[in-house]
């Protein structure tokens, strides 16, 4: 794409960029496995050392910032390009983190929901209510791959349950303006998925041939493999495309599909911010970037932002 401009780089696998009210943007860097702090002139701080591989983050109602830490891979250097690759060998699992912004400390609220421990979790999305959606996008490993689905829980630690299962690697999750459809990407089939949210925690419909009850929304084929997601203040669904490196855009009724080109192939995620909401934050995570540009339509505002 033409027309954006670099904010940072020499990041180490960038991801789960936030707008903070003061204009800095935090991102995580999952090979550093920290949360680091963004100047509008590209100056970076670390916030905190996470360990593992923090991944999605998203500021909660009491302000601090909540972390799907995907436990670490093992990575590699493509000549020039910074790739994950299976679960680290120092893997210990996945969980999710609280951050203090004001102290950088960092504790861990959820291993487990249940007997089901978490895998990888990824990204992460509050509702109005206060909680949490989450995807657990899995581990893999030379010969296989863990099967896993998408969690409420409610920032306190209180309370953590798996809502959506099965998914094929789920990855970026979002909810729409009004709040009542929650969409989720998947990776590997380049497919995203729309649920209808009944409430806190709570999806309706009957599990279909697939096991759950999704409705697609896109598939486009090809080599599109999905990563993280944001949602516009129209409602579009603007889901971050590896391989075929850029953002794919979708419209509410699945009729409008457009695909905005990036430099990298590992194109990872995006956020909106600015006057406005008008300037879209996009990590460039090969490559090991944020950068921004203006965007088409206004962002939407998320919850506790």
């Amino acid at each position: 794409m033409t027309g954006f401009r670099d904010i940072a780089s020499g990041l180490r696998f960038p991801e789960g960029p936030v707008v903070l009210p003061d204009g800095d943007i935090l991102v995580v860097e999952i090979e550093r496995g920290t949360l680091t702090r963004v100047a509008p002139d590209g100056r970076l701080s670390v916030v905190a050392h996470l360990g593992g591989g923090p991944n999605g983050a998203a500021l909660g109602p009491d302000g601090c910032v909540y972390v799907c830490n995907n436990g670490g891979f093992e990575f590699a250097d493509l000549g020039g390009v910074l790739v994950p690759g299976h679960q680290a060998h120092d893997y210990g699992g996945g969980c999710i983190q609280r951050v203090d912004l004001s102290t950088g400390k960092a504790e861990v609220i959820y291993t487990h929901a249940g007997d089901i421990a978490l895998k990888g979790p990824n990204d992460i999305v509050f509702d109005a209510h206060g909680g949490f959606w989450f995807t657990d996008h899995g581990k893999s490993r030379d010969r296989d791959r863990d099967t896993t689905g998408v969690f409420y829980a409610r920032p306190d630690g209180s309370f953590i349950e798996e809502v959506i299962f099965p998914l094929q690697a789920p990855n970026g999750i979002g909810l729409s303006p009004d709040g009542d459809t929650l969409y989720v990407a998947e990776t590997f089939t380049g497919r995203v998925w729309s649920f209808a949210v009944t409430g806190p925690g709570r999806i309706g419909g009957e599990p279909g041939i697939l096991g759950h009850p999704g409705n697609l929304l896109l598939a486009p084929g090809g080599l599109n493999l999905f990563d993280s997601l944001g949602v516009d203040g129209e409602g579009h669904v603007c889901v971050a495309t590896l391989i075929n490196g850029g953002i794919t855009t979708v419209s509410p009724d699945g009729r409008e599909v457009a695909h905005i080109p990036f430099p990298d192939p590992l194109t990872t995620n995006i956020c909106f911010g600015g006057p406005d909401l008008r300037t879209a934050y996009v990590t460039l995570s090969g490559t090991g970037r944020l950068v921004a540009c203006d965007w088409p339509r206004k962002g939407l505002r998320l919850n506790y932002a």
